[in-house]
């Protein structure tokens, strides 16, 4: 599992790993491996040129003292001083190792440096920066982004906040950042994930004094673990009944891809509920669901038994579907909400007022009509939102987009690194749902069967897209085959 934190707990860890080792320790054993990230990313380190700006900042020294050692491995070094103060000893060591330090940051000679670098270090602003960044650091992120160097972040690219991803006005866009100690919430959540690049982390002994950690991200050692297996006794109820109540006259295909969803993720069952036109592309697409036709405005008491539901995509908003939600959320099993049936929530908050383990899968625009909270601001500050929705819900929370998020109260939040941009295709949304309730249904609480519904979401459409565009169908295609790489 790979856990972040904020910038006040890594801050806190330092000072009391500081307060046991002798001045300076802390920061050489940052800039060595700094050094040696930079180092694996050159073909070869003599004669290579490196432009290193330098804040005010500790990752300022950092940018410094690994430069250093570059240069005395025969790097060419340029320095750009662009703070109001510049950490000293770190200074006096690239220049003892045959650095230069450039002119103000206004030059020509700036932006020749920074064109013909093969690596660019950014040391700009550390952990503690907020809000947009001020001149000269706005320019010269903007230099650095136009350039055709590697560039390398000091523990998070300058502009990005590190505690929450944010990123107002300009940001270095990095290669590689390297980050020490721990990771950083910010590097795992848009728009800050999108500016780190491969993010590598150089342990420099805060792992005793890190505190429960901010936000986790699981593995595939973690999905592994957690998904369900089959045993010898296994039969399809012991694997898992789902209920799928999903499609209308309009959108037909929802049920389709829903059904997809949850049987090529190792349903033991699907029973899908519908009216008549659904009911009949699922019975065409996929035979072995166990089909019951609505009638209109009827509830899913003659469906038979599942053991959760997922309701909502495709299903309509009108006092038909209101009826048919209403008879599944009157029950006690799990039930997965995706988008019609969340506009019927925020018309009807009470449909959430349950007690048995309920998910919602909005994107922002959904979460904006079930919380009040205008869609801009929750894009701005995904992982703030989603923990809040589920607090004042008192639902487990998978925020879709750019990131993932899946928050529930009182458990730290899981971002979702295995998204990939092709994701944006109609469908797709329909096709999670499936898998979310393939995993309530076979017994995973909210917060996991949530976690690694996005997981395996996002690794199927990895797989499909492969670099090129993909259709749901591709993405639900591909879930065996990721399912059969964590055996």
């Amino acid at each position: 599992m790979r856990i972040a934190y904020t910038s006040d707990q890594i801050r806190t860890a330092e000072r009391a790993l500081m307060a046991r080792l002798p001045e300076g320790a802390l920061m050489r054993r940052a800039a060595a491996g700094l050094a040696a990230a930079c180092a694996g990313l050159l073909p070869r380190v003599y004669g290579s040129r490196v432009l290193v700006l330098v804040g005010s900042g500790d990752n300022g020294g950092d940018a410094l003292y690994a430069a250093a050692t570059l240069a005395g491995r025969g790097a060419r070094v340029d320095a750009l001083l662009a703070g109001s103060r510049t950490h000293q000893g770190g200074l006096a060591a690239l220049r003892a190792a045959g650095g230069r330090v450039l002119g103000g940051s206004e030059s020509e000679a700036v932006r020749r440096a920074a064109g013909r670098a093969d690596l660019i270090i950014d040391g700009l602003v550390g952990i503690g920066g907020t809000g947009p960044l001020r001149e000269p650091y706005a320019a010269l992120a903007e230099i650095v982004n136009d350039t055709p160097g590697i560039v390398v972040a000091v523990d998070v690219p300058s502009g990005v906040d590190a505690s929450n991803g944010q990123v107002d006005g300009a940001a270095v866009r990095a290669d590689l950042t390297v980050t020490f100690g721990a990771c950083k919430t910010g590097l795992f959540i848009d728009p800050g994930a999108g500016q780190s690049g491969v993010v590598e982390l150089v342990d420099i002994g805060l792992g005793p004094y890190l505190p429960d950690a901010d936000v986790v991200a699981l593995t595939d050692l973690d999905v592994a673990g957690l998904l369900p297996r089959p045993g010898r006794e296994s039969d399809k109820y012991r694997r898992g009944v789902v209920g799928i109540v999903a499609g209308g006259s309009r959108f037909t295909g929802a049920a389709v891809m829903t059904v997809a969803g949850a049987i090529r993720s190792g349903a033991g069952m699907v029973r899908y509920a519908g009216q008549d036109e659904p009911a009949s592309a699922v019975r065409d697409r996929w035979p072995e669901a166990v089909i019951t036709t609505l009638a209109p405005g009827e509830g899913v008491d003659r469906v038979g038994r599942v053991q959760a539901w997922v309701l909502g995509p495709g299903l309509g908003t009108d006092d038909d579907a209101l009826a048919v939600a209403e008879s599944v959320l009157a029950g006690d099993l799990p039930v997965a909400l995706d988008a019609d049936a969340l506009t019927l929530a925020a018309a009807e908050p009470s449909l959430l007022r349950r007690d048995a383990p309920t998910v919602i899968t909005p994107h922002a625009g959904e979460l904006s009509r079930l919380t009040g909270v205008p869609r801009q601001d929750i894009e701005a500050a995904r992982l703030h939102h989603a923990r809040e929705a589920a607090r004042t819900l008192g639902v487990t929370v998978l925020l879709k987009g750019s990131t993932t998020i899946v928050a529930e109260p009182g458990r730290p939040p899981r971002i979702n690194l295995t998204g990939t941009p092709w994701l944006a295709s109609a469908g797709t949304g329909d096709v999670l749902s499936g898998i979310l309730g393939t995993l309530l249904a076979a017994g995973l609480d909210c917060y996991d069967a949530a976690s690694c519904a996005a997981y395996l979401h996002g690794a199927a459409a990895r797989v499909a897209a492969d670099g090129a565009p993909l259709a749901a169908s591709d993405v639900a295609d591909a879930l065996p085959q990721v399912a059969r790489s964590l055996t």
